[in-house]
C-alpha cells in the first residue's frame, strides 16, 4: 500500500508538470482513494490533476508553480484525521477535500487549528460547516450543495410520487448516510407523507438478502437509500433477484458509472438526486474535452474538484495571499466564476442557492429527467 501511495503522489506531481524541488506551493486532495469508494477518489484526483496542470500552464498562483499531494483516507474518520495530521506537517495550505461528510467533518479540526483553508467538493452534511461556524472557525467550506436542500427534494417527491404507498427509509449510519435520510425522513412527513420503515443496515457488506426480504414482506413500494452506490446497488441487485422490483430513491452517491457495474439491468430505473450536470455548463466545455481526450469521463464530483481549486486560485490572486484567513475573507460573500458555474459564497461557507435535479438510470447511465 505504501509503495502504491507514493506511485499515485508521483504520477499526480508529472502531470502537474512539477518536482518537488521546483515546486512552491503545495495543495493537497484527500479522499477515498482506496476502499470500496475508490471511484470517487478517482474522480476527485482526476479533478485535481487537471487544474493544477492548467494553473501551472498558465503561470502558476502568484508566479509561484503548484505541487499536488494525494492523499487516502478510504472514507475512514480516523484514517482522515491522520492524512490531515500529514498533510500539515508537509506545509499545506489548502485543501480540496475530503470526499465523505464523515471524513471531512473531523479533518476540518485539523486544518483549523493550523489555519489551513479547506473547501470539500463533496461533503453535504450540513453539521460540517454548520459546526465549523459554531466553533468560530472560517477555514470550512464547499461548492458542492447541503444534503438539508436535497432532502427537501427527495421527501416532497416520496410524499406526492408514492401517496399512499408504502415508503422504507435506509442508511448506512454515516454522516453523510444517516444525515440525508434523516433530512428526507423529516422533508417526507412535513409533506404529508410516513415512512412505513426505517432501518440502519452496515455497510461494507455483501449480502442485503434479509433486508431485502423484510420489505418485500412489508410490501414496500419504494426504498431511499441514504448510503453509497456500493450497497445501494446490492440492494437493488438482490431485490431483483428475488422476483422484487420496488422503486430505488437515492442520492448523489450513486453518481458514479460503477453503480451499473454493481446493479446491472436490475439498476434501471433508479431515481437520484443530484445537482445539474456540470459537464453540460458552457463553462466546462473546454475542460470537458480535455478530459475526454484522455479517455475519462469527468462525472460525479470531478468538476467539483476543479471548481474549488479555481475557487481558492481566485482568491489567493484577489488577495495576494496564501493566508487562511484572508482568503476565507475573500471567499465568503462573494461570487467566484468555475467550470460548474458561478458560486456565491455566503458567511458559513456554503454555497447560496444550490439546485438539485433528478437523474435517472438506464443503459448503464445516469441522466437527468
Amino acid at each position: 500500500m505504501k509503495g502504491l501511495k507514493y506511485t499515485i503522489l508521483a504520477a499526480a506531481l508529472s502531470v502537474a508538470g512539477v518536482t518537488a524541488a521546483n515546486a512552491q506551493v503545495k495543495i493537497a486532495t484527500v479522499g477515498p482513494m482506496t476502499g470500496q469508494y475508490a471511484s470517487f477518489g478517482e474522480q476527485m484526483q482526476r479533478g485535481m490533476q487537471m487544474v493544477v496542470k492548467d494553473l501551472n500552464a498558465a503561470g502558476g498562483v502568484l508566479g509561484k508553480k503548484i505541487q499536488v499531494i494525494i492523499e487516502d483516507d478510504a472514507c475512514d474518520p480516523k484514517q482522515a484525521v491522520a492524512a490531515a495530521n500529514k498533510l500539515v506537517s508537509q506545509g499545506v495550505s489548502f485543501v480540496a477535500g475530503h470526499f465523505c461528510s464523515g471524513s471531512s467533518i473531523p479533518a476540518s479540526a485539523v486544518y483549523a487549528e493550523e489555519d489551513v483553508l479547506q473547501i470539500s467538493p463533496a461533503s453535504t452534511n450540513p453539521q460540517l460547516t454548520e459546526a465549523a461556524n459554531k466553533k468560530g472557525w472560517k477555514n470550512v467550506h464547499r461548492v458542492c450543495g447541503r444534503d438539508d436542500a436535497q432532502g427537501i427534494v427527495a421527501g416532497r417527491f416520496l410524499a406526492s410520487k408514492f401517496k399512499g404507498k408504502k415508503v422504507a427509509i435506509l442508511h448506512d449510519k454515516t454522516a453523510y448516510g444517516k444525515g440525508l435520510a434523516d433530512e428526507t425522513r423529516k422533508n417526507l412527513q412535513a409533506a404529508g407523507g410516513k415512512e412505513a420503515m426505517y432501518e440502519a443496515y452496515t455497510a461494507g457488506e455483501k449480502d442485503y438478502s434479509a433486508l431485502v426480504s423484510k420489505m418485500k414482506a412489508a410490501g414496500i413500494d419504494a426504498f431511499y437509500v441514504g448510503g453509497y452506490h456500493t450497497e445501494a446497488g446490492l440492494m437493488i441487485r438482490q431485490a431483483h433477484e428475488q422476483g422484487y422490483k420496488p422503486q430505488l430513491v437515492s442520492g448523489d452517491a450513486l453518481v458514479t458509472d460503477e453503480y451499473w457495474k454493481i446493479t446491472g439491468p436490475a439498476g434501471a430505473g433508479t431515481l437520484m438526486t443530484f445537482q445539474p450536470d456540470p459537464r453540460k455548463k458552457a463553462e466546462a466545455k473546454g475542460v470537458v474535452a480535455r478530459f475526454r481526450a484522455q479517455k475519462y469521463e469527468p462525472e460525479g464530483y470531478t468538476l467539483y474538484t476543479y471548481a474549488a481549486v479555481q475557487v481558492w486560485a481566485q482568491a489567493v490572486k484577489a488577495t495576494g495571499s496564501f493566508e487562511m484567513a484572508k482568503l476565507s475573507k475573500a471567499i465568503r460573500g462573494k461570487t467566484f466564476k468555475t467550470v460548474i458555474g458561478d458560486l456565491t459564497f455566503d458567511n458559513k461557507g456554503d454555497v447560496k442557492d444550490p439546485e438539485y435535479v433528478w437523474y435517472i438510470w438506464k443503459n448503464g447511465k445516469y441522466a437527468e429527467q
